[in-house]
């Protein structure tokens, strides 16, 4: 089982490279994408806090 997770994380290593070099633009396109996500995720969980304490 670690033999096959390690096999998953130098396979997806090596993906994170190839698409980096192959197609920078839509490489900084998926990591600003990645970045709205955690920022509406982190604004969602303010709110949400906000209100619990209202």
């Amino acid at each position: 089982m670690a033999q096959a997770k390690k096999i998953v994380l130098y396979m997806l290593i090596v993906f994170v490279l190839y698409t980096i070099i192959k197609t920078p633009a839509r490489a900084a396109d998926l990591v600003q994408v990645g970045f709205e996500g955690i920022s509406d995720a982190a604004t969602s969980v303010g709110e949400f806090m906000t209100e619990l304490t209202k």
